[in-house]
């Protein structure tokens, strides 16, 4: 069986353990399962232009089952995929609100940016783009995603007020934010205790207390039955295959998912040790061709752009290594198509404190980073602190290249003037 499970999703009987995966996919596919309630709710304005947004959950939860099963077999990484929520935005508010496109015009965008992005996967440039990114800025990549996903977490626990934390006392005493402190020391006591399934015995006990403290809202039955995604599938509108702003929405699409798919597996994967030294990620080219393909299949099941979810540090902070993580995570999806109302009536409360800690785990990447060295340090601080600050990991990577860039350009040129006039001083004295 273990011999099945290692040529299938790259499982090693030697280094990885079937509990630790199994409890790393349940984990994170705790703290992904939003996306099925929020996804519907973002696409609601589309309603009054016929979205059939009634499929839109299964639609959801297939393209995530999707998603999970080719990083599974295909890439054999730790990492779950589904709708992105910042390319969402922009697929509704942008491209159907704000534009006033179709929404079968969006679709076909990203169905054409997925295509791209398979050819680009299975050329060079995917490697020459990656491989032009010095060590010390992948590893503030990993750091700057740590700030971002605790980031998230405390946004939406609740504690926050105004921008500012415990800034009035009826934050601080209300059952949300109670319950996230709570879940808060336990997953950090758990983690700091190496408990083995920790952040997800967290998740469980803090949903549980918050049954009594009516945070916690049990559904009236588990069960349901999924509506059909026949409604959204394969509704391109090719009639606008050929027009100036229909490649516009696809480059753009197609810039923010290379780099925030790039940024969100180098911090991944950094995390879980499979970075190498030089900063090479091993079958990195299957784990965004992963991604691509997901993209891909998405748009043909009507859902916005299919990413990897920077949510699958919790799971990687658990121990989850290979593609089995990512297995049970798609199983999990495949379930909450029946189970839907169970996994919906988690509590932000109990998901939240874990997104901290996962966070915690990605930061431990900053001691790769050279603190000597001025011109990689300050690009890198600059990556780190943009991600949080600009809620996008997206801006994080391209200022933070930029700085790189021009910091170590001029650098290098002061320093080849100064060894010019150095050269001419000395020719000058004999």
């Amino acid at each position: 069986m273990k011999e099945r499970l290692s040529a299938l999703v790259g499982f090693s009987v030697q280094r990885n353990n079937v509990k630790t995966e199994v409890l790393a996919g349940l984990t994170t596919f705790v703290t992904m399962s939003y996306i099925l309630a929020l996804n519907p709710v973002m696409f609601a304005p589309l309603a009054v232009k016929g979205y059939p947004v009634g499929a839109l959950f299964t639609a959801t939860a297939l393209a995530a089952i999707i998603g999970g099963l080719l990083m599974a077999f295909l890439a054999k990484r730790p990492i779950g995929q589904a709708p992105g929520l910042a390319l969402n935005i922009f697929f509704v508010q942008t491209v159907c609100v704000s534009l006033g496109y179709t929404w079968r015009f969006a679709l076909t965008a990203v169905l054409i940016e997925g295509i791209l992005f398979i050819l680009l996967c299975l050329s060079n440039i995917r490697q020459i783009i990656f491989d032009m990114i010095p060590p010390s800025m992948k590893f503030a990549f990993a750091a700057g995603i740590g700030f971002f996903i605790a980031t998230i977490g405390f946004k939406n626990s609740g504690i926050l007020a105004e921008g500012t934390i415990f800034n009035h006392i009826e934050t601080l005493t209300n059952p949300n934010s109670i319950l996230f402190i709570a879940g808060l020391l336990l997953a950090g006591l758990l983690t700091v205790l190496r408990v083995r399934g920790g952040l997800l015995i967290s998740i469980v006990a803090i949903t549980l207390i918050g049954i009594p403290m009516g945070v916690t809202v049990m559904p009236d039955h588990l069960f349901s039955i999924p509506a059909s995604p026949a409604p959204l599938f394969c509704q391109f509108s090719w009639s606008d295959l050929l027009t100036p702003d229909l490649w516009v929405c696809v480059l753009t699409m197609l810039f923010f998912d290379v780099f925030d798919t790039l940024g969100s597996v180098v911090g991944l994967m950094a995390n879980s040790g499979l970075i190498r030294k030089n900063g090479r990620i091993p079958n990195m080219r299957n784990i965004m061709l992963s991604d691509a393909l997901g993209t891909m299949t998405g748009a043909c099941l009507g859902c916005s752009t299919v990413t990897t979810y920077v949510e699958s540090a919790v799971g990687v902070a658990e121990g989850g290594r290979t593609g089995l993580t990512a297995l049970v995570i798609s199983l999990c999806f495949m379930f909450s198509l029946f189970l839907s109302p169970l996994f919906l009536a988690i509590p932000t409360a109990a998901i939240a404190p874990v997104m901290v800690i996962a966070g915690f785990c990605l930061f431990a990447s900053v001691r790769h980073i050279s603190l000597t060295n001025p011109v990689e340090t300050l690009p890198a601080f600059l990556t780190i602190l943009l991600m949080p600050v600009s809620g996008s990991i997206t801006d994080g990577i391209i200022f933070g290249l930029f700085t790189y860039v021009a910091y170590s350009f001029i650098y290098d040129w002061i320093y080849r003037k100064k060894q010019k006039q150095g050269s001419n001083n000395q020719s000058f004295s004999e």
